[in-house]
Formats: C-alpha cells, structure tokens, sequence
C-alpha cells in the first residue's frame, strides 16, 4: 500500500535516489543532484502556494520511504496532467497504480478537473500499463525532441470524469 504526502524540504535527498539509474533513463536521462533536489523541491513547496493552484506534487511512501514522485498539473480550468516516477528498485509492486488511482480520485474530486492526460516513452510500456490499469485509454501519440534534436512518438492517454473512472473503493486520495 502507498500513500501520499506534500514534498518537504528534507525530501531533497530522497528525490535524489528517485532520479537516478534506470528511473531517468525514459525522462530527463539525467541524475538529479542534490542542488537540483532542493530546488525542485522549493518550486513545488512555491506552487503549493499559489491561488488558484496549477500544480499539486506528492511524495510517493511505501512502508514509510520516499520512493517516487506523482504531479498533477492544472493545463486549463478543467483539463489536467499527470507524471510519475518511480525508483527502480521499487518497480513491479503495483505502486505506481496505486498512486495513479489515488491522484485521479484528486483530480475529479478536490481538484474539479474532468478530463486528465498522460503520456509515456515509447521504450517504456510498463507505465502505458499503469495508466490502462488505471482507467486510462491510448488516444494516439504525440512527438517530443529529444536533446540531440531527434523527434519521439510518445503515447498519449486520456481519462474523462465518469462514475466509472472514479475509484470509489480506492483509499483516500491525498490532502493539500
């Protein structure tokens, strides 16, 4: 079981093992430093603060630990975004899904949001599994440059509100 919980600025170097090794491997392709940690920690500690919100960041805690991050973002007053990462040595146990199913029920309650979206690398089927398990369905894909310019087809994913795509029977989706 994971839960959820606002970053702290001591979550720094947590963030640090999250964004490491295989885990950046389909993101930036680079490991977080411990600067780099602090400041997006900071960013997400100044985002929690704006009115209206546009953005919502969550520690994911298995059996107490960090082990991975999920964002929401605001992209209109009633569409949003949702990322993920996990670290590596906790993939394969279902809390990605966990977390997604937590953060949907968020997004469709607290958050007012009707429609979300997500997207993944290609090389990286395992994550369009979480989103399918999750409720999710592929809508196509979209290109996005690399750093050395060459244009990838990520896969897109949709959610709309409904009775069905909410996870009612899910634990309860995080506070902020």
């Amino acid at each position: 079981m994971v839960t959820l919980r606002d970053l702290v600025q001591d979550d720094a170097l947590a963030l640090t093992r999250i964004y490491s090794g295989a885990s950046v491997r389909h993101t930036t392709g680079r490991e977080l430093t411990l600067d780099q940690a602090h400041q997006k920690v900071r960013a997400a500690l100044t985002r929690a603060a704006e009115t209206p919100r546009g953005q919502w960041s969550w520690g994911i805690l298995a059996s107490g630990e960090m082990i991975g991050l999920i964002a929401l973002r605001r992209r209109s007053p009633s569409m949003g975004s949702i990322s993920y990462i996990l670290r590596e040595d906790t993939w394969g146990n279902g809390y990605a899904t966990e977390a997604v199913k937590h953060v949907v029920t968020f997004a469709f309650t607290a958050a007012g949001l009707s429609r979300l979206e997500a997207m993944h690398h290609p090389e990286n089927p395992a994550s369009g599994r979480v989103l399918a398990k999750t409720g999710f369905t592929r809508t196509g894909t979209i290109d996005r440059a690399t750093d050395d310019g060459i244009a990838l087809a990520y896969e897109l994913y949709a959610l709309s509100a409904s009775p069905e795509s909410r996870f009612a029977t899910s634990p309860a989706a995080p506070v902020s």
